[in-house]
């Protein structure tokens, strides 16, 4: 049997293109065997099969062309431990990133099933909730227009990517102007989030608590009239508010453009 194979043959029996062992051939990762004089032809041997099972194994474990040639051309043992335990690690970093994208999708998922099962809307309710760790930047906001470019700078001064917050973002409005029934401004603007990871002066949370809480259909323009409801109730139970309102619209119409699928939910902290 011929032990020499042209370019078109090596590529065919490891399914890959002429153009990667030019490629390799180029940088010397995979030279081939023999080259005719008279036309350039390439030849590859059943010798380099091996060899080219290891560069195609070790690009699926992540290791760059770089670092595969550096291990061909020394082929030093401790020199590939070492590069197989520092993709490990990357690769284990790389795990706990997609466990985190997988937990802000699920949370989307939830969000969304919530805006479409909610049937009490405009109704107050009294729920307990647990503290949640937010990042915060406290300023006034006086439109959506501010709203955006605060949210930019959040989104700068945390150092975080917006895929990490989507649907996880809201308003708040300062407890005195609560009280004084004064909605026409918000005095911060936060991002909901799980990661732990996240190192800044503006992460902060909210507190463990009592909250009067209200859904609706709508965004935070239609968010006056059910602040009034929300105040009539918490007056009418004699509760007290100790806190800043928590606004957040989780479907608008970034997401929808009917806006009978918007759901906003607002909360306010109260005590007995």
């Amino acid at each position: 049997m011929n032990n020499l194979f042209t370019i078109g043959e090596m590529a065919k029996l490891h399914n890959m293109t002429m153009k990667t062992l030019r490629y390799y051939d180029q940088i010397g990762i995979l030279e081939p065997i023999q080259v005719d004089a008279s036309n350039g032809y390439r030849y590859y041997s059943t010798e380099q099969f091996e060899q080219l099972n290891t560069i195609q194994y070790l690009k699926k474990l992540g290791f760059t062309l770089k670092e595969i040639k550096g291990h061909l051309d020394h082929r030093d043992i401790n020199g590939f431990l070492e590069l197989l335990e520092t993709q490990k690690k990357l690769t284990e970093q790389k795990i706990k990133e997609l466990e985190r994208v997988n937990r802000r999708f699920q949370n989307r998922i939830n969000n969304i099933k919530l805006a479409q099962e909610t049937i009490e809307l405009g109704v107050v309710k009294i729920v307990e909730i647990n503290e949640r760790r937010i990042v915060r930047l406290v300023e006034n906001i006086h439109s959506e227009p501010e709203m955006e470019v605060s949210l930019r700078q959040l989104e700068k001064l945390a150092n975080m990517n917006s895929s990490i917050f989507i649907g996880g973002v809201g308003l708040t409005v300062d407890v005195k102007d609560v009280k004084n029934q004064k909605f026409d401004k918000y005095n911060s603007i936060f991002i909901l989030t799980e990661e732990e990871d996240i190192q800044s002066p503006l992460v902060t949370t909210f507190q463990k608590g009592t909250y009067a809480c209200i859904y609706y259909r709508g965004d935070h323009n239609d968010s006056f009239q059910y602040y009034k409801v929300l105040l009539d109730y918490i007056q009418k139970e004699n509760l007290k508010i100790i806190g800043d309102a928590i606004e957040r619209t989780i479907i608008d119409h970034y997401i929808s453009k009917n806006k009978e699928d918007y759901l906003t939910e607002i909360q306010i902290q109260v005590t007995y």
